[in-house]
């Protein structure tokens, strides 16, 4: 199945977020990325521009050589999804993270996201990635 240009649009735009605003915590890029009325899923974040970019800078001292790793990215119209793994400093077992980002005229404009603690062992030999 082959990508419309608003889809891969769509993809580049997601996935230049990753590179430019979450990988380095750069709470200066957002703009670029982030539509001003953007809607947070996550109960357990505050909504809004302002708390993402508040989020990031806190992240940002907090854990300074955090990843996110992108495992697989998909596009379908105007959603984004992104599995990836989270590594909070080298070590870390960290979190295995699926986001599903809506993108309105060029900008994302709705986030939900599903994490998962990454463990060692268990009755289940697979990775999750």
């Amino acid at each position: 199945m082959s990508r419309t240009p608003a889809e891969q649009a769509n993809l580049d735009l997601v996935l230049g977020m990753f590179a430019h605003v979450l990988n380095p915590m750069d709470s200066g890029a957002v703009d670029r990325f982030i539509d001003p009325g953007y809607i947070q899923h996550n109960q357990s974040v505050q909504p809004g521009v302002q708390a993402l970019k508040a989020f990031l800078d806190m992240i940002k001292v907090q854990s300074p050589e955090a990843v996110h790793d992108v495992k697989r990215a998909f596009v379908d119209g105007d959603h984004v999804t992104v599995h990836y793994h989270v590594r909070r400093w080298p070590g870390d077992l960290g979190w295995a993270v699926i986001d599903i980002f809506r993108v309105e005229n060029g900008l994302v404009k709705e986030h939900w996201d599903v994490m998962q603690d990454v463990v060692e062992g268990g009755p289940n030999p697979n990775s999750p990635f």
